[in-house]
């Protein structure tokens, strides 16, 4: 028997098999998927849509999970380490990806781990060192991404950019966009692009162009994988909470900085203060402390520019939650006092008769 082959007699009387699971569809099999990854001493995003899985008898000795264009949860038992299995169980799940249309895949683990996933053929674009690393399955892939970025570029001292999801696009975020476009030779808006809002990405964009349409000096851009949604960071090997937080806005800081700000000749990001939400406040905190160090490892810096948010009349903040509770309650009068005339088509689909006049 030729053993570079990594065929065994035992692998011939007892074949490891694998399967396709579905998280909505095998309630059995992912109760055991569970048990198996907290015997790994990892625990489940809740995005993931399918696994892949290796049995050795009826037992599971390798997992990996499939959430859109994310592998999380890869896990092999620790008896079957070292035998070639880590690298069948990724193929196996990037060969799911791909038939669903996913040739582009992120994933994320460990900073020990990289090593092991350059095997693989995952390349790494930031790391929060000893916290977290993401990867890609392409050198050449953010690489491509800046390229296209780099057609869009303006000249001037002061280019500003705004992150924003809109979901929906209120008043709050035109009156930031305005602010910005005040302070700035041209602003580059990114609308997030993960689906995972209650407004789809399609909308969501829309909804941005339209609302700032007649404004002069910006560029709206679809956003990528490269734009992290908080909604899919990945958590199964991150305990905390805190530290998950904290993580996700270091990596999605780190991106922006080291790539999409270069590509554009970014100077200055804008945001509006939080005074509610005290998690979109950390990451507020955490621009100023990734953007603006002085580490010139990372690229050059760039400035933090924190605006008032637009308030209604009695005061209170506009924010995009907002309207999605009033229209939760029907209620098509107070919604149309917080967001731009554009914006109330794309509220229809809420089954709220609000005037589109």
């Amino acid at each position: 028997m030729d053993d570079s082959l990594g065929v065994s007699l035992m692998d011939i009387i007892d074949p490891v098999e694998f399967e396709v699971i579905s998280v909505t569809d095998d309630v059995v099999w992912i109760g055991e998927i569970h048990s198996f990854l907290q015997h790994c001493h990892l625990g489940v995003d809740r995005d993931i849509e399918l696994f892949v899985i290796a049995r050795k008898g009826k037992n599971i000795i390798a997992c990996a999970g499939l959430a859109g264009n994310t592998i999380k949860c890869v896990a092999v038992d620790i008896a079957w380490r070292g035998e070639k299995l880590s690298v069948r169980i990724v193929e196996e799940v990037a060969k799911l990806a791909a038939l669903r249309g996913n040739i582009h895949l992120f994933l994320y683990t460990r900073p020990e781990n990289k090593v092991f996933f350059r095997g693989c053929g995952f390349f790494p674009i930031a790391e929060v060192p000893g916290i977290s690393v993401l990867l890609e399955n392409t050198p050449v892939g953010i690489a491509r991404y800046r390229a296209s970025l780099q057609p869009f570029r303006k000249p001037g001292e002061r280019i500003g950019c705004i992150v924003m999801n809109a979901n929906p696009f209120t008043l709050g975020h035109r009156y930031l966009v305005e602010q910005a476009l005040q302070a700035c030779d041209w602003l580059h808006i990114f609308v997030v692009s993960e689906d995972v809002s209650e407004f789809p990405f399609a909308q969501r964009l829309e909804m941005v162009r339209q609302g700032v349409a007649d404004l002069s000096g910006l560029t709206v851009h679809p956003g990528t994988g490269y734009l992290i949604s908080r909604a899919t960071f990945p958590s199964y090997f991150l305990k905390e909470q805190k530290v998950i937080n904290e993580t996700y806005s270091a990596m999605d800081l780190l991106i922006f900085r080291r790539y999409i700000a270069p590509a554009l000749g970014i100077t200055h990001r804008f945001v509006g203060t939080e005074p509610h939400c005290a998690v979109t406040a950390q990451y507020n905190d955490a621009m100023h402390y990734w953007l603006e160090g002085s580490d010139n490892a990372i690229s050059r810096a760039v400035s933090v520019v924190e605006i008032d948010r637009k308030t209604t009349m009695n005061g209170r903040a506009i924010s995009a939650s907002d309207v999605r509770q009033l229209l939760r309650q029907h209620q098509a009068e107070a919604i149309e006092d917080i967001v731009p005339k554009t914006t109330l088509p794309y509220l229809q689909s809420y089954c709220l008769p609000v005037c589109t006049s």
